[in-house]
């Protein structure tokens, strides 16, 4: 029977009321299923309720709203994610990679809080994406993934399809189990939660069966394709994804009267979200270890992939006074599991020719399962970590990935070993263009000389296209090399010359089953051209990095577009100039100076100009005085004048540091309106707290008002 058979009430009066009755009952059990894993009734009785639900309300399509349980899938396609500013940062965690290192903390942490017993909550770390849920008036508003700590992306309706998700958190009357801080009350206006989402073993392995049924690629590991899973445009695609949830931390938790993490996770679970069983509540450092030891053990019994342990100070008093570090809490640390080893037979080392020419030996080995994902090749870095590790081809080898991320070979069991093993060397000439290679006096990585070497032409090409760099959506290997085979892409400005026919009619070198090529098509084509222009008005710091200067990454492209402002002032600085940037030694400073020297390159520079490519920051001018330099600030409340982004950019262009959270060692803390728990923290501390008024005047003539001077 379908939904369209069921009977429905005949007045609009008693659907309504049917309809509110049905949404209560099924948020309770799905809470009971979900949060408490104690259902009261079988999957078929759920559904009939479901369908009872959906009955009515397409009956009565003015009585749907948008928490109905019946609206996990329904919106349309995405063209895009709009951004999120997250209502505070989404830090990181310090890594423990061993039993020595937790301990090292363990005992940080006795002295910082002066020897005082500290109780940890100890949980399981999750192998998946963060995930921010915005609730407002008990409602889920907004869903955002973690972006860059800062801002994230808004994936509400893919998050909506995830079944363990409350539409609406459920009351405190609906909650048979009452904490000491009750459910969730009307009083809550605006609530954030913070978890994982992941996706089980199970539907990873059904998801990549599916992938290779299709002729696709499979996923890596269950946290590539969660990721991905999130991020898809259609929420249909979501949605049959099996994704699956743990949430594990609630934003400005005193306003709920919570003074713990242990409450927290009692909290969530009766509100409705679904809470990981496996955690502990630990009275002392051995306590800790043991549970680390335990989930080592268990790891591979799990429906789901973890990494390793979360171990955070349960006390949000003593979070507050420990305080945060640049980049993570002071309070947690995320102990590392050790790597997962397998054997495997080398079968050929080849040679990989990058952007910069540096040729680098790449192993590749019989598949075999490691950490979740099947992989098949790994990096050997150079010639002498070759000889190093005293890997010949024909050996079996020992392979693991580092940080149960990055696929590496430990090294070869000596003892299999038959006679018929071979010696590998680096070539003297380059594997793409046959060039002779050059190894620069006091450098471990030879180089293609050839400036016009193919290999290093499509990882310039590609690098330009990442998300790091200039962020060309869609712009992928495949495409990139059949460009380059067509004649229509020899260097990056060429992108920018690439018109809606050149991409539409452009063919992938396949053949569908009547034997006509494959070609891009117009939907692609159409993304990826706005995808181009949109790549034009990228930050400088990312220009900069996405230009392959040998020596410049991320944050040496930061450091040089903050220092300079302009593409134009940063090529035309002298090495001296270069060097007394922050982060910039002699090395880098002379490696900027050899790429603008370089009349091929500035052609580049120049028509990349000419096609529109923003090459200087917004509000581009002479550098402040750092007359904050040694300060660290935190905001917490509504600014009315300034977003939070915009006052701490303008913080730290005078020098100032910006935190996420208040300590001792914070400077001042700016106060908006409805301010959280960051307020009553600095009143504790005794930091001088400064108004919206006082930060403006601050900004405006670089001192704070009130200081001496």
């Amino acid at each position: 029977m379908t939904a369209s058979d069921l009977p429905v009430p005949d007045s609009p009066e008693q659907a309504a009321q049917r309809a509110e009755r049905l949404r209560e009952e099924i948020r309770r059990h799905a809470w009971r299923y979900y949060a408490l894993d104690a259902p009261e009734i079988s999957d078929a009785a759920y559904d009939g309720l479901v369908r009872e639900l959906e009955a009515i309300e397409d009956a009565y399509p003015q009585l749907v709203t948008p928490d109905s349980p019946t609206q996990r899938v329904g919106a349309p396609p995405l063209e895009a994610f709009a951004p999120v500013e997250h209502a505070e940062r989404m830090y990181s965690l310090d890594n423990a990679m061993d039993l020595d290192e937790l301990d090292a903390w363990l005992e940080r942490v006795g002295r910082e809080t002066g020897g005082t017993d500290v109780a940890f909550m100890c949980e399981l770390k999750i192998d998946g994406s963060s995930l921010a849920l915005t609730y407002e008036d008990g409602a889920l508003l907004r869903a955002a993934t973690r972006g860059d700590g800062t801002t994230g992306e808004d994936v509400t309706a893919n998050v909506r399809t995830i079944k363990d998700v409350p539409l609406r958190l459920v009351p405190r009357q609906a909650a048979e189990a009452e904490a000491a801080t009750g459910g969730v009350t009307s009083a809550i206006d605006r609530l954030e939660v913070r978890g994982e989402v992941y996706m089980p073993k199970r539907s990873f392995e059904r998801l990549n069966a599916e992938q290779e049924d299709a002729g696709l690629q499979p996923y890596a590991n269950p946290r590539n394709a969660a990721a991905g899973a999130v991020r898809q445009k259609d929420p249909a695609v979501t949605a049959s994804r099996d994704l699956a949830t743990f949430m594990y931390q609630v934003v400005d938790p005193r306003r709920l009267g919570l003074s713990g993490q242990s409450e927290a996770l009692e909290w969530l679970r009766d509100a409705g979200f679904r809470v990981n069983p496996d955690i502990e509540l630990c009275g002392s450092a051995e306590e800790v270890r043991a549970f680390c030891r335990a989930a080592v053990e268990r790891r591979g019994d799990l429906p789901y992939e973890i990494d390793g342990v979360v171990v955070k100070v349960d006390s949000f008093a003593l979070q507050s006074e420990l305080g945060f570090t640049s980049k993570a809490p002071r309070w947690a640390i995320a102990f590392k599991f050790p790597p997962e080893e397998k054997t495997t037979v080398l079968r050929d080392i080849r040679v990989q020719v990058g952007r910069t020419g540096a040729l680098t030996p790449v192993a590749e080995f019989d598949p075999v399962l490691v950490a979740g994902s099947t992989i098949a090749r790994a990096t050997l870095h150079n010639e002498d970590e070759v000889r190093r590790k005293g890997v010949r081809i024909g050996d079996t080898i020992i392979v693991r990935k580092a940080g149960d991320v990055i696929p590496e070979v430990v090294g070869p069991v000596e003892r299999l070993r038959d006679g018929t093993e071979r010696v590998w060397r680096m070539p003297a000439t380059c594997p793409s263009c046959g060039h002779e290679v050059w190894r620069e006096e006091g450098e471990v990585v030879p180089r293609c000389t050839n400036a016009g070497c193919p290999a290093q032409r499509l990882e310039r090409l590609g690098h330009w296209a990442s998300r790091g760099a200039l962020d060309i959506d869609g712009m992928g290997t495949e495409i990139i090399s059949r460009l380059v085979e067509h004649g229509l892409l020899h260097d990056v400005a060429d992108y920018y010359s690439l018109s809606f026919e050149d991409l539409a009619s452009l063919d992938l070198g396949r053949v569908k089953k009547d034997g006509s090529p494959v070609l891009l098509g117009e939907t692609v084509a159409r993304k990826l051209i706005a995808s181009i222009e949109a790549s034009k008005d990228r930050p400088l710091k990312r220009l900069v990095f996405g230009l392959g200067i040998r020596h410049v990454g991320t944050t040496v492209a930061e450091a040089l577009a903050g220092a300079f402002g302009t593409l134009d002032a940063l090529l035309g600085a002298s090495e001296d100039d270069l060097a007394a940037v922050d982060q910039v030694g002699p090395a880098i400073a002379g490696s900027v100076r050899a790429f603008a020297d370089n009349p091929a390159n500035m052609d580049i520079v120049e028509r990349l100009k000419a096609a529109g490519v923003r090459t200087a920051d917004e509000g581009t001018g002479p550098r402040r005085e750092q007359t904050l330099a040694g300060t660290t600030w935190v905001l917490t409340g509504a600014l009315d004048r300034l977003t939070r982004a915009d006052a701490t950019a303008a913080l730290k262009e005078l020098g100032a540091k910006v935190s996420g959270s208040v300590s001792k060692k914070t400077s001042y803390v700016v106060v908006g309106a409805d301010p959280g728990s960051k307020y009553d923290d600095a009143l504790r501390l005794g930091v001088r707290v400064l108004s919206e008024d006082e930060l403006m005047e601050t900004l405006e003539d670089g001192a704070i008002p009130g200081d001496a001077t």
